[in-house]
């Protein structure tokens, strides 16, 4: 039986990975695994730290896609993958990789996963989670501080210089290609229960489907 695929697209800080968590926590006798698009930023270790910084990351092209679709297609499968480590403070990817699957359902999740057409054409389920803009710029502003190492002036500036014009031009659209878009995130029970509940129709069927055809 193939696994399930759900796309989870927003804008940063939205919560997109709360959302899978809390879907992911439903299933607990299935083998869940999350895809983040983070991960597959292209690796450009020709260009010095400064010009790494300097790139706009918020931008579809900035991630390669190819690869995220080629992982995805060998998880659906039912292999294993080496999904890249990114580190956000060299801008670079690691040597080491982590190994994902096989699952049963699959989370990709990311600001751009409903913008590019190759890897939404693998999706059963598209979500998209929707949060005004300054709450999402507040949550982005404490994740960058703590968890990356970045002050509130490069994370306004990055905000201002590309993430909010991406939001515009390329994130907000997506929306339309979303199956259902959910408000308050992962704090909307209700878009939670019919994610769930929508999860395991689809599991059943498939599952039913691979019995009938080894018989």
């Amino acid at each position: 039986m193939r696994p399930i695929i759900i796309g989870i697209a927003g804008g940063s800080g939205s919560g997109k990975t709360t959302v899978a968590l809390r879907v992911a926590e439903q299933f607990v006798k299935r083998k869940v695994v999350i895809l983040h698009h983070d991960s597959y930023y292209r690796n450009r270790p020709e260009l010095t730290l400064e010009e790494r910084g300097k790139l706009n990351y918020d931008h579809p092209d900035s991630f390669e896609n190819e690869l995220l679709v080629q992982q995805l297609q060998e998880l659906r499968s039912g292999k294993s993958v080496e999904q890249p480590i990114y580190s956000y403070e060299r801008h670079l990817r690691e040597d080491r990789t982590l190994t994902v699957g096989p699952a049963n359902v699959i989370f990709v999740e990311g600001i751009q996963v409903l913008a590019v057409p190759e890897v939404r054409a693998l999706m059963d389920i598209k979500l998209y989670v929707d949060c005004e803009a300054d709450e999402r710029l507040v949550r982005r502003i404490l994740r960058d501080i703590h968890e990356r190492g970045r002050s509130v002036h490069s994370v306004l500036e990055q905000y201002q210089g590309t993430v909010r014009p991406m939001q515009l031009q390329f994130v907000e659209p997506s929306k339309r290609y979303a199956d259902l878009v959910i408000p308050r995130g992962g704090h909307n029970d209700v878009a939670i229960d019919l994610i769930v509940s929508k999860t395991r129709e689809i599991l059943t069927r498939m599952e039913t489907e691979s019995e009938t055809g080894e018989r």
